[in-house]
């Protein structure tokens, strides 16, 4: 209630700064208008949360401007002073659509206690449009969101997640509107929702739409809202998400698929702070922070002519990157323990959350994940549905959804897979990882390791002994990854500790350079 805006209306300056003074007391901002003209035009530039207006007043009285603040926003509560306390006017402005009416002349108390009524009435219409639009993840929160998301809702610690949490800390403070750009999956939602909990407006609502699943008039009407009769099945008055988002956030998601007619109207809303409905020429203000997402190199599509640059300039104000998951690998066992718990919790803690083996983390570890985080979201889903009854996730089960981004081109490396997979399951085998046979790319690609004995004619020749292809295939590894221990472990699927024991056994037998 203390964030709540008052706007007094009356065309007597004393009664103004009398009922102003005994609102602010009560905590609430006040704002003020000496007739209904002036007092229009401050509702559609900052929308208040009440208003508080004389029934006489010279031109628009005060009936008047309930019909005319009813137009525009049917939904604002308002309540009616009157000295005439006759119980034909109380009724007439309750028909217009009055919250409540005082008689002057009042007790403090009493316009404090109806302005408190009136303010929490029309945040529960608020609420429930909002609900009524996007559902209930997007409501306002009553409690602060610092712990139960916010930088939790970014799992992992690698370097990669960790700039990325120090950019969202950087960010939530300030009003400015962000940026954020990754590949599809990435979770730019996630950090979206993360920035919006962390900053000062988590108490206000989170909304969202998505720019590429609506067509140009419906995306329009979406974000902006339209006048009742503005076009065919327009039967009512309805808010976009810009008036619903009022000092709360707005998530453009996918924004450079937004129809170049649109991306001058959202130009101009960030740029101004106002908009006006579809079928409406009345500029209605907003105080609505703009976060906006793309998975396409914005500037090439710039350089195209497919996005304005001026808008391109206005939304990449505060940029935020985020990794494709093949740059964040040492992050998939923390990531796949979330999404397990969060698949037990949402049966309700019936059984307990599956754990995958530390072969079948080494399997994903190996992978390009080119879904991202919500391809591995989609594989711990399969998971939980299919081991039923059992404990643990072994790599045979994961394999076989991983697509061609795992796929080997050759029987060599299968047979190098099967030798060291056997050497790992041994008894007394220190490792905690599986090889799968493959060198990993920045690319996403998985591609076979081929030592040179095989190429060519020298395929008919009796094969080198496994042992040599493995050195081989680690030692190039390592040369690949700058010498870089846990990248080559975690690029051949093995643990850092057997590959650490392999080369101590090698370097005393002189078959691998010191240096290694």
């Amino acid at each position: 209630m203390n964030h709540a805006t008052v706007l007094v209306v009356d065309d007597k300056e004393m009664l103004r700064d009398s009922v102003g003074a005994t609102l602010a007391r009560a905590g609430m901002q006040v704002g003020t208008a000496d007739g209904g003209e002036a007092a229009m035009a401050a509702i559609a530039r900052q929308r208040p949360d009440c208003v508080v207006t004389d029934l006489k007043m010279p031109g628009m009285d005060g009936i008047a401007l309930i019909e005319a603040i009813k137009r525009l926003d049917d939904e604002l509560p308002v309540i009616l002073m009157t000295a005439f306390g006759t119980v034909e006017t109380a009724v007439k402005a309750m028909k217009m659509g009055a919250f409540d009416y005082v008689t002057k002349p009042f007790e403090g108390d009493e316009l404090i206690i109806s302005v408190k009524r009136a303010v929490e009435h029309g945040r529960l219409l608020r609420e429930n449009a909002i609900l009524k639009t996007t559902g209930p993840a997007n409501t306002p929160k009553t409690t602060s969101g610092a712990a139960m998301g916010g930088l939790h809702r970014l799992v992992g610690e690698s370097a990669a997640i960790r700039r990325v949490k120090e950019q969202v800390l950087a960010v939530a403070e300030s009003a400015g509107t962000v940026l954020i750009c990754g590949e599809s999956g990435t979770g730019k939602e996630v950090v979206a929702r993360a920035i919006h909990e962390l900053s000062p407006r988590d108490g206000q609502a989170f909304l969202g739409v998505n720019c590429a699943a609506l067509s140009d008039t419906l995306l329009e009407s979406e974000l902006f809202g339209h006048e009742k009769g503005a076009f065919t099945g327009a039967d009512k008055l309805r808010k976009g998400r810009f008036e619903l988002a009022d000092r709360g956030t707005l998530l453009l998601d996918e924004i450079s698929e937004t129809p170049a007619r649109l991306q001058a109207k959202l130009l101009r809303v960030l740029q101004e702070r106002v908009f006006e409905r579809v079928g409406s020429s009345t500029a209605i203000g907003c105080d609505v922070r703009v976060i906006a997402t793309s998975n396409r190199d914005l500037p090439k599509s710039v350089a195209k002519g497919e996005f304005r640059q001026d808008l391109f300039f206005r939304l990449n104000v505060l940029p935020v990157h985020l990794p494709p998951l093949r740059d964040r690998l040492e992050d998939i066992p923390a990531l796949v323990a979330h999404f397990m718990q969060q698949i037990a919790t949402r049966e309700g803690g019936t059984r307990p959350a599956l754990t995958f083996s530390p072969e079948a983390l080494g399997v994903m570890q190996a992978y390009g994940w080119p879904g991202n985080v919500r391809e591995l979201q989609n594989i711990a889903e399969r998971a939980a549905v299919l081991c039923r009854g059992h404990g643990t996730v072994s790599p045979e089960l994961i394999r076989p959804w991983l697509g061609q981004g795992f796929a080997a081109t050759g029987g060599l490396a299968q047979a190098l897979t099967s030798a060291m997979a056997m050497e790992s399951s041994a008894p007394g085998h220190a490792g905690n990882g599986s090889m799968n046979g493959h060198a990993y790319h920045g690319n996403g690609s998985i591609a076979e390791v081929k030592p040179t004995a095989f190429s060519g004619a020298a395929a008919a020749v009796e094969p080198e002994p496994l042992e040599e292809t493995e050195r081989r295939a680690i030692v190039t590894a390592l040369k690949t990854y700058g010498g870089h221990r846990q990248k080559t472990a975690i690029a051949l699927g093995i643990g850092v500790r057997t590959l650490g024991l392999k080369l101590k056994k090698w370097k005393s037998q002189n078959l691998v350079e010191a240096s290694l």
